[in-house]
């Protein structure tokens, strides 16, 4: 008997798709062979301990609705277990879900989830802490603390995060250290965005060659002096080809250390979160269990 935890963030856009996610769960989920159950997530503490909870109560797959904050601060208690965690997309990035193909119509998510396979993915650590999607530490992390203040959730107020946060935003010098070799540094750093999928969320594609199950990291580096240039070729950070760009640095790693002078926020998949001077970047390979769609010929 299987045993599924549905795991809801009730201020997620469910909307008025919760009725037809449930008839979807009814139709799809709970069947014969499956034990499913549903709780309300109703703090990132909250979720974490019901969804430990879970796992000493036998699940042995957690379906979170939610964004991808949510999807990792249940994510993270599933890691090195055999545990599978399967999202369902309500969130406003949604960058996990669309890394993996998951259909951002929830009811279709839903449907999508109940035939997926099993499969094992990298998972990223800053300081320990673990991310599935992205860690950034320059503007780009800047950008989530702005949208992190904004009572509007959705694609226009992040661009509007963005614009703001770029007018004020004060680079701060890096120096970084590629699986050990010596420190170098970036003077004037706009984008430090370290992939683990593709994206940061919403299309937009940071990272196109990332993959999650190759046991590397990616960091995607871009110069405060090349914005002009940059702007220019925003589009292609939606067609996937932004690392085609000459000013667009890439570099491929297993551990990456950071110092720089002060202490500030650094962005974990959508979420700001302090951090110190010395910061130190790592990838547990294969260490999380995840539903991703099949592949239709």
């Amino acid at each position: 008997m299987r045993r599924v935890r549905v795991l809801i963030n009730p201020n997620s856009g469910i909307g008025r798709s919760a009725g037809a996610l449930h008839g979807v769960f009814q139709q799809h989920w709970d069947v014969p062979g499956i034990d499913l159950t549903y709780q309300i997530s109703r703090s990132v503490e909250d979720g974490q301990e019901k969804t430990r909870r879970a796992m000493r109560d036998g699940a042995d797959t957690i379906l979170v609705v939610g964004g991808d904050g949510m999807v990792n601060s249940v994510g993270r208690e599933l890691v090195g277990s055999d545990v599978a965690l399967g999202v369902i997309p309500a969130g406003s990035g949604n960058g996990f879900a669309r890394h993996f193909n998951i259909p951002l119509h929830l009811p279709s998510a839903a449907r999508a989830l109940a035939g997926a396979a099993v499969e094992r993915i990298d998972v990223g650590t800053a300081d320990g802490r673990p991310f599935f999607v992205t860690c950034s530490m320059a503007w780009d992390a800047d950008v989530a603390k702005h949208f992190d203040r904004s009572p509007v959730r959705g694609i226009l107020p992040y661009v509007m995060a963005a614009a703001y946060g770029l007018i004020e935003y004060q680079p701060q010098p890096l120096d970084a250290s590629i699986d050990g070799r010596a420190f170098r540094r970036i003077g004037d750093p706009l984008v430090f965005t370290v992939a683990n999928l593709t994206q940061y969320g919403g299309g937009a594609k940071i990272a196109p060659s990332a993959r999650p199950d190759d046991g590397f990291l990616e960091l995607v580096v871009m110069h405060r002096q090349d914005a002009p240039r940059l702007l220019a070729g925003l589009p292609r950070l939606f067609d996937g080809t932004i690392d085609q760009l000459p000013e667009v640095e890439t570099h491929r790693f297993r551990e990456l250390r950071v110092k720089r002078d002060k202490p500030s926020a650094i962005q974990i998949d959508g979420e700001p979160i302090a951090a110190g001077t010395d910061v130190r970047i790592g990838v547990r390979p294969s260490a999380l269990r995840v539903l991703v769609p099949r592949r239709t010929a």
